[in-house]
């Protein structure tokens, strides 16, 4: 079993497409089929089901894919761990972030730490905050930054507390509330609103604080993009409630103070396990000592 052969089953597993694949691994595609035809052989059971009209795992393949992973990931980290040695850093830097993450200037921090290590890889995944505690948990992510109601921690990972702060009700320029100084959430519930799924962290802070209050809201528009609540906001259709610290990215939606807020603290998290060496580096670059403890809510430099 090669290294190479488990590279293609990966690519064809997330792209679901057998030509896509070879192409993100720059091959043709009759060699690509061709090695996972032997791996198939190999290991004596088909990985993949497909038809003219798509690709999926099959049971066998969805149990090879995590140990494939793996396999990939350890390999990297070797040559990676090899060159480090040697004084450069190399290999993979895999990121995960919320849309709203403010507590850092990410994009600047990425062109500072790769301005600094060329041969890095870097990577960047935009995600809701229990989605990239697991991937960090399970080692797809190496770093992730998060938004997460008061009085709840990421579990299974390393980090730190960056920031927190109230969210504020952002609605279209010509609402009838758009000119108030102050609100409170009991003025606010007879609104329609836009928010996340129901379950989301990004939900809950707003959730626990209404319930808090003692009053009840409609949430009749459920996104997974801040872009799209900002659109509906435009629209009318609806009010949000969003991170004071983020709301300048959207100057042209009026916001409002609200006196009994919903609040969030951003983290930064890492894996329990050792650092590799360029999420070691990206660390030291926020100013993250290697021997931090878990769950220190001090603030990075």
């Amino acid at each position: 079993m090669e290294l190479q052969q488990m590279r293609y089953v990966v690519a064809v597993a997330e792209t679901r497409n057998f030509t896509r694949a070879a192409e993100q691994c720059r091959v043709v595609q009759s060699a690509l089929s061709h090695q996972i035809a032997r791996l198939e052989r190999e290991l004596g059971a088909k990985l993949f089901d497909r038809t003219s009209r798509r690709v999926r795992l099959t049971p066998a393949g969805e149990a090879f894919l995590p140990a494939a992973r793996q396999a990939l990931d350890a390999a990297e980290r070797a040559r990676a761990e090899v060159a480090a040695a040697a004084g450069e850093i190399r290999g993979r830097l895999a990121i995960g972030a919320i849309p709203t993450v403010t507590a850092v200037d990410l994009p600047t921090a990425l062109k500072d730490f790769h301005l600094r290590h060329r041969q890095v890889r870097i990577t960047l995944r935009s995600g809701a905050s229990e989605e990239l505690i697991e991937q960090v948990r399970q080692g797809g992510l190496d770093i992730g930054f998060l938004g997460l109601p008061v009085g709840l921690r990421p579990k299974g990972v390393r980090g730190r507390e960056l920031a927190r702060g109230d969210l504020v009700a952002v609605m279209a320029p010509d609402h009838p509330l758009a000119g108030e100084d102050h609100l409170d959430l009991h003025q606010l519930s007879a609104e329609t609103f836009v928010d996340f799924p129901a379950g989301t962290a990004a939900r809950i802070q707003s959730d626990q604080a209404f319930a808090a209050a003692g009053v009840r809201r409609e949430v009749a528009f459920e996104v997974t993009t801040v872009d799209f609540m900002a659109r509906l906001i435009r629209q009318g259709l609806g009010i949000g409630m969003m991170p004071a610290s983020f709301t300048s990215e959207l100057p042209d939606l009026p916001t409002v103070r609200v006196r009994d807020a919903p609040a969030r603290v951003e983290h930064l998290i890492w894996s329990r396990l050792r650092p590799s060496p360029a999420a070691a580096a990206f660390l030291a670059l926020l100013g993250v000592p290697q021997d931090e403890p878990v769950d220190n809510p001090r603030c990075p430099s």
